[in-house]
């Protein structure tokens, strides 16, 4: 079924700040799933978007449910965080009662692949909508398709990396929601934990805009608390754990939401415990592997409200162009003490009384 374009008014205040932004197959094969099945295992956060899955008018019953659309998904690469925004998405449709199929494709880290997907979607006139899931393969979509909706999932700074004009409605066929997180605070909260801190590490990709855009963030909190940035950058994940050990030396390291090094994270996770270097990271599903703390969003939230503006524009018949790119910007506090005392620290009481605590299983 194609999407009907109707000049249905939409409005939504959605606010900039600064904070990654998986398919079934790890070949990047495609699949074609009828339903909204997903793996995963997040509650959704409260962020307000479009429309609300707690919102009794948006659920139906099954019999009453619309559809089917066909809808392709192309994700960077395989890790938990772009996972729960995949799952997310899809639980979204189910609530609404929107049925639909999916294409599902995972570029494996590679910029030549993402553009691979994008130009096979294009090429499907039987695909409804794309989503985009994190800034490479979101970039690569938008570069080939304009004559369907786009949604873009989990990009930190779309309007840097040329996906809409501004946070406003684009009066094109993309939109989609961004985790640029104006609460996180990951510096000060390093300090919080470590408060002698005066050398902060951050790794990331330097050929991921998302991450360049958090170091320059880090830096600006950085310099009032008198905490130095030391930045190094990497190019693919083979370089991950050389870049980790480029930092030794550092009073801590801070990952932010990049793919590339948080699709490697256990061999930073393996050189902190080794150096006794406190690891921070700037999503929650890194803390569950082994991070010392973050204070991020929802991840599977944001997939949630990406799926809500599909809905919009599948079920209600709203114009992509007219919803405004959304800030999912609740935040959670998650701490792993088990990590901490790995990495030579303990995590002050007055930190775990306000946090989610991750409790490790014991090694048998």
């Amino acid at each position: 079924m194609r999407v009907r374009s109707l000049s249905i008014a939409f409005a939504l205040v959605s606010a900039l700040g600064l904070t990654l932004g998986g398919c079934s197959n790890g070949d990047g094969s495609g699949t074609d799933d009828a339903g909204s099945q997903a793996t995963g295992d997040q509650t959704p956060g409260t962020t307000e978007g479009p429309a609300s899955s707690d919102d009794s008018a948006d659920e139906q019953d099954p019999s009453e449910s619309l559809g089917p659309f066909h809808i392709g998904i192309t994700q960077i690469v395989d890790h938990p965080s772009l996972n729960l925004i995949r799952e997310g998405f899809k639980d979204a449709l189910v609530q609404a009662g929107v049925e639909a199929t999916y294409d599902e494709q995972n570029a494996q880290n590679d910029q030549s692949n993402a553009a691979t997907i994008a130009g096979s979607f294009a090429a499907d006139a039987s695909i409804d909508l794309i989503v985009a899931i994190a800034t490479p393969t979101a970039q690569a979509v938008v570069q080939q398709i304009a004559d369907r909706p786009v949604l873009f999932a989990g990009v930190t700074d779309p309007v840097d990396a040329g996906l809409v004009p501004s946070f406003e409605p684009s009066g094109t066929n993309v939109t989609g929601t961004s985790d640029l997180n104006p609460n996180a605070n990951p510096v000060g909260l390093i300090q919080e934990i470590v408060p002698d801190v005066k050398t902060v590490g951050v790794l990331y990709s330097s050929a991921e805009a998302n991450s360049e855009v958090q170091v320059e963030a880090y830096r600006a909190e950085a310099e009032p608390l008198g905490i130095e940035i030391e930045a190094q950058a990497i190019t693919n994940t083979s370089e991950v754990a050389t870049g980790a050990q480029a930092l030794e030396g550092v009073d801590a390291i801070l990952i932010p939401t990049d793919n590339t090094v948080v699709a490697a994270l256990e061999a930073v996770i393996q050189f902190a415990e080794q150096a006794k270097i406190p690891l921070f990271s700037a999503d929650a599903e890194s803390v569950d592997r082994g991070t010392v703390a973050t204070r991020g969003i929802s991840y599977y939230d944001v997939g949630l409200r990406t799926g809500e503006m599909a809905v919009q524009i599948l079920r209600d018949g709203v114009d992509v162009g007219s919803i405004p790119t959304l800030v999912v910007e609740d935040t959670e506090l998650k701490v792993n003490p088990a990590a901490a005392d790995r990495m030579g620290i303990s995590v002050p009481e007055a930190i775990l009384a306000d946090a989610i605590v991750v409790e490790e299983a014991a090694a048998e």
